[in-house]
């Protein structure tokens, strides 16, 4: 048996439910076509090089499994009719594979670590969600703080402007008072 490894980009708004069912259609066409499935990794969202109907981001998919190669045209099929599928491409991993059980202990640990590290880095993007909206709510406060203070500055320059306007319109007062005077002379 060969071990094959089908890459497959989907639309990044598809939600885990979609691809869910596509993992599903995937499964029982290998089930079907008797391959053995060995590990889906999903690889997240990421930029592609290049925009693909209009999309610039894509959701990565890896899929290996075994067999000797009649169910790789029907994978192929089952992608190319969804249309949430951007873009897919399968690659002959290893050409023999003679411990087919080791190779199947092998995926299902790693498919273990990688679920390990999902769940991890989701409770760490959790953990840094509550932190940057706890830093949103404090820095509100001391926002509303200092344009308290702010405001009280400028009641108090409000009333030196005051002082100092009240100074020049007596200024202004005397002025027109000498210069009308002046005129009546």
């Amino acid at each position: 048996m060969r071990e094959y490894e089908t890459t497959f980009i989907v639309q990044p708004e598809i939600s885990d439910e979609g691809v869910k069912a596509l993992c599903e259609r995937l499964d029982a066409t290998l089930e079907k076509q008797g391959a053995i499935r060995l590990l889906y990794d999903d690889q997240g969202r990421r930029r592609m090089a290049y925009e693909i109907r209009q999309f610039q981001k894509g959701r990565y998919i890896l899929l290996l499994f075994l067999d000797d190669g009649r169910v790789v045209p029907e994978i192929e099929r089952v992608l190319r009719l969804d249309d949430s599928v951007l873009r897919f491409l399968t690659v002959q991993a290893k050409d023999n594979v003679i411990d087919i059980e080791a190779r199947k202990a092998e995926a299902a640990e790693l498919e273990r670590l990688r679920a390990q590290r999902a769940a991890e880095r989701a409770a760490r993007e959790v953990e840094e969600a509550a932190r940057l909206a706890a830093e949103a709510v404090s820095g509100k406060q001391a926002e509303a703080e200092s344009s308290k203070s702010v405001d009280a500055a400028r009641d108090d320059d409000d009333d030196e402007d005051d002082e100092d306007e009240d100074d020049e319109d007596a200024e202004r007062d005397a002025d027109s008072d000498v210069d009308e005077k002046e005129d009546a002379r």
